[in-house]
């Protein structure tokens, strides 16, 4: 028996619409160091787990060895090495699963000793999006990732990216044959990342033909219910699957929340914690609908028993993107999956800002309108404008970017001049993003003032 190696659980042995006999065995190998929390590296693999189930991995076993520092040059000391090499031989394994990015190093000693394909959790979740790109979008922005991951660990296992070999992390990154030679490798992301800058250019416009709407994004933890829940408001039927990573593409609904009140509602790629960051560098395009939203619905799985780490996760990813300060709405989803009652009461105590709904089973989206309006009119911006009725330009413009809330015509004239003007007078009401366009347009105008029904029938107007 391996010391610190455990039988995987039978929930960890749950695989998805994939046959047993067809997929490849795998072994999960993780550490604790001094000062973490051995529930919380067991909580790390057992996620690992999930995501080698959605690769399509049968997992067997996880070693899990306690160490007092990670082996610079093995991970985790020659003599585990010897023991994983000895139970990967003996449960016939097809690949070992590292819960932590491996350094080129460490890899290339690694594979001296094993026999079989060596991945840690960077090169995993690359899998999974190649598995999952669908869009050409997402396509280029997971080849990227996947070729900047890979130019540092050309190995005596991946002679090529090309997808002839099979399996996970053996697939090729993208549309094209690409040879291990860095040279190639490197002109190949530029030529990405110039496509990518394209794209980005292109979604820029995009966004710019919605300005009109308040644009509203969901963030939160893979498979916390953000799919779901698009579908729920949006009446939309995007893949919702119980699995990580089921949605890569930012899809973008116009969604009624009230008479008269639309927003842009975005689902975007959900975050996961160690996610590499050379995904996010390569998906900036995609989430720039994360960064550039008005309010941000950041849904959580109140049924996993680990939300608040999940959350902390989000938050710390938010940072990483610049979007941390942006107004965010917290959403409990999954509350009927909550059988303790008290427990529920509790959150509810705790959060009493935040909305509690079911996505799958439509409980509690009329309330999660409620308060997705409050909280996004909480932070608008309310003024009154004197407009002369001849700049049709200016009115039209206030109309596009805020909401009108009265409308009356009257007459009005500067101090410094005697004729009078037909004004319209707008009270308006505009999102925080508008401010700037709004105050020259005040500005501009600032000097009118309203002229009293006795100064016009004197000077016969």
């Amino acid at each position: 028996m391996i010391r610190g190696r455990r039988p995987i659980s039978d929930k960890e042995q749950k695989h998805h619409n994939t046959k047993k006999g067809d997929r490849e065995k795998a072994i999960l190998v993780g550490v604790v160091t001094p000062g973490e929390i051995r529930l919380d590296v067991d909580d790390s693999l057992q996620e690992l787990a999930l995501l080698a189930e959605t690769a399509g991995a049968e997992v067997t076993d996880v070693m899990l060895p306690s160490v007092r520092k990670i082996n610079v040059a093995t991970y985790v000391g020659s003599g585990k090495i010897a023991e994983l090499t000895e139970l990967a031989a003996d449960r016939k394994a097809d690949l070992i699963i590292f819960d932590d990015d491996l350094s080129p190093i460490q890899l290339r000693n690694i594979e001296r000793e094993v026999s079989c394909k060596l991945l840690d959790r960077s090169a995993l979740i690359l899998d999974i999006f190649v598995r999952h790109a669908r869009s050409a979008t997402a396509k280029t922005q997971v080849e990227l990732a996947q070729l900047e991951y890979m130019r540092t660990r050309l190995t005596r296992q991946w002679t090529h990216l090309s997808r002839q070999k099979g399996g996970i992390g053996m697939r090729g990154p993208g549309e094209t044959q690409i040879e291990t030679d860095r040279r190639m490798i490197g002109a190949r992301i530029s030529t990405l990342k110039e496509r990518l800058i394209k794209i980005d250019r292109q979604r820029k416009t995009q966004r710019k033909g919605r300005s009109q709407y308040t644009r509203v994004s969901f963030v939160g933890y893979t498979n916390a219910g953000k799919s779901t829940l698009m579908n729920a408001l949006a009446q939309t039927n995007l893949v919702a699957e119980n699995r990580l990573f089921a949605t890569l593409d930012a899809t973008t609904r116009v969604v009624n929340i009230a008479p008269n009140k639309e927003v842009l509602l975005s689902d975007t790629v959900g975050f996961i914690r160690k996610l590499p960051h050379r995904l996010i560098e390569s998906f900036k395009s995609t989430l720039d609908e994360v960064r550039e939203a008005d309010v941000l619905l950041h849904v959580i799985d109140a049924s996993h028993r680990n939300w608040r780490e999940q959350k902390e996760v989000v938050i710390e990813t938010l940072k990483e993107l610049g979007a941390h300060e942006n107004p965010a709405l917290i959403i409990f989803n999954k509350i009927d999956a909550i059988a303790d009652t008290e427990e529920l009461l509790g959150l509810k105590d705790d959060f009493p800002d935040a909305a509690f709904v079911s996505a799958l089973r439509g409980i509690g989206l009329t309330d999660l309108k409620h308060r997705l309006l409050r909280f996004m009119e909480a932070d608008f911006i309310e003024g009154d404008v004197l407009l002369p009725v001849t700049d049709q330009k200016a009115v039209a413009h206030l109309r596009r970017i805020g909401e009108i809330l009265s409308e009356d015509y009257t007459w009005a004239r500067t101090p410094y001049e005697d004729e009078i003007h037909a004004v319209v007078r707008l009270r308006f009401r505009v999102a925080p993003r508008f401010k700037a366009d709004v105050e020259p347009l005040v500005a501009r105008y600032r000097d009118f003032q309203v002229v009293a029904d006795n100064e016009i029938n004197l000077n016969g107007e």
